[in-house]
């Protein structure tokens, strides 16, 4: 990865002032694909931090066992930033 294309990439999203923003930029930036797969990956480590076990968790979701445990994996592997945003 480009260290200063994902600097600015983080740059911009601080910019983001508001939820109306926030949508556009994500409309703008992801394919509906992409957005569907961010926005379940963040419920899913959301459903992780509260505890819920990880098969209730793919049952809720509709996601595979496999899924829910490599977010557990990346939760564990965390620089914060899930713990601190979606709580």
């Amino acid at each position: 990865m480009n260290k200063s294309y994902y600097n600015e990439l983080c740059e911009m999203l601080t910019r983001i002032k508001s939820t109306k923003e926030a949508n556009a930029f994500l409309q703008d930036l992801l394919t509906p694909s992409e957005l569907e797969s961010v926005t379940q990956r963040v419920q899913l480590v959301k459903l992780l931090i509260k505890g819920v076990p990880q098969r209730e968790i793919s049952e809720e979701l509709g996601v595979s066992i496999d899924k829910v445990t490599r977010g557990s994996k990346a939760l564990k592997k965390s620089k914060g930033g899930f713990w601190r945003l979606t709580k």
